[in-house]
């Protein structure tokens, strides 16, 4: 077990901010974005619920949602909460090496039945080719699709206004070489799962949107990074009504972000995008509102009235960081550096990267982030440590 690591920074905590509607650009720029009180440990039970041997045995994503829709408290002994992962291993594990007959699927889900990180509450679920082999439970079929083309996914939410369905954002990735990094993503996809389906969702529907970016030099963007869901059904503290989707771009990893009532979140004109003063229709004017995220993240709402937004600084780089923001649009403090995984990296082909929140899984004045591990020599580092491909867990606590 890692060596408790204790990382304090002094300061007051803010309680109380007003409304955010009514909130003016003096109150935005008076929010303390640089001060707060945290402790950080590991949190071993989360991570050794993922620590498998048999059926799914390791994958990266990881995004978390209870199923009720309620997105801003933790879970109670009867919720079931979702998680979805992307690229995931499937097999079996035996003499400390992966088994003859694993495969690898672009995406798998499970369901955890309570709580707590308990072995025997969570269920797995991929799908069957038609050879019986495992497959992804999400494959592109929509008319941009082009043979080959494979998900990876981004944040999900359950829509209540809109018949409880689940909404999963899907990158539309295709392969360009053998490389380790030799992908791209090429679309945005709207994946939506109706109420009370179940694993491996046969009825699921997709949809294009307009939410990949591309420019003139090349930069690619995308949305779905993360989503806050800032209404009272899914227990938002301040609310205003609108789902909050945060996407990336560049090199740069620049932070962009929409938003949208939920009842209305099919249909993509409606959407409107902040461009650093006001939110507009065009997509093509949605600001940077910081940089240095990760194409996975989180903002979650803090007991203060702050938002803390969690990323790996970088994109991949082994520090787990914190940017605190006055509203869930920004403006958004300097980095707060979390947690440092180099005591992961057993090896030089490990990395790290992708880092988020999970306040459904987290208690009150807690958070529960994981980040993803990886190596860049896959198969034979899998072979010698078959259990590495797997999210890592620590708990911030706020004091």
């Amino acid at each position: 077990m890692k060596k408790l690591v204790i990382v304090i920074i002094t300061a007051t905590l803010i309680f109380g901010l007003t409304d955010l509607q009514a909130q003016t650009t003096n109150n935005k720029k008076n929010t303390d974005l640089e001060h707060i009180n945290f402790s950080v440990e590991p949190a071993p039970e989360w991570s050794d619920l993922l620590k498998r041997d048999s059926g799914w045995f390791g994958g990266d994503g990881i995004y978390t949602m209870r199923l009720d829709g309620v997105r801003n408290h933790t879970a109670t002994p009867n919720s079931k909460i979702l998680f979805l992962f992307s690229d995931s291993m499937i097999g079996e594990i035996k003499g400390h090496t992966m088994a003859a007959g694993y495969k690898m699927i672009h995406n798998a889900v499970a369901v955890l039945n309570g709580n707590k990180p308990v072995a025997g509450h969570i269920q797995f679920s991929w799908a069957k080719d038609t050879a019986g082999k495992p497959e992804s439970i999400f494959i592109p079929v929509t008319p941009h699709t082009q043979s080959g083309d494979y998900y990876w996914l981004g944040d999900g939410f359950v829509n209540q206004e809109l018949g409880n369905a689940i909404y999963i954002f899907g990158y539309r990735v295709r392969n360009v070489s053998n490389a380790p990094f030799g992908f791209k993503e090429v679309g945005n996809t709207l994946i939506k799962i109706p109420a009370g389906s179940v694993p491996p969702y046969a009825n699921q529907q997709q949809m294009d949107t307009p939410f990949y970016l591309l420019d003139n030099a090349g930069d690619s963007g995308s949305f779905g990074a993360g989503i806050y869901v800032n209404t009272k059904k899914a227990g938002a503290p301040d609310p205003d009504g609108f789902v909050y989707v945060y996407g990336v771009s560049g090199m740069a990893k620049r932070l962009m972000v929409a938003r949208v009532l939920p009842k209305d979140f099919e249909h993509f004109d409606k959407w409107t995008f902040w461009d650093g003063s006001e939110w507009v229709s065009d997509i093509k004017k949605v600001a940077n509102v910081t940089k240095d995220v990760s194409n996975e993240l989180s903002l979650t709402a803090l007991p203060d009235g702050r938002y803390a937004l969690i990323f790996q600084l970088d994109g991949m780089t082994t520090t787990v960081g914190m940017r605190i923001g006055a509203t869930p649009y920004g403006p958004f403090g300097p980095i707060i550096k979390l947690w440092d995984c180099k005591p992961d990296l057993l090896k030089s082909t490990y990395l790290v990267y992708n880092a988020k929140a999970h306040p459904s899984i987290s208690k009150p004045g807690e958070l529960i982030i994981s980040y993803n591990i990886n190596s860049t020599d896959f198969i034979n580092d899998l072979k010698a440590d078959p259990n590495l491909y797997r999210p890592r867990f620590i708990k911030v606590t706020f004091k």
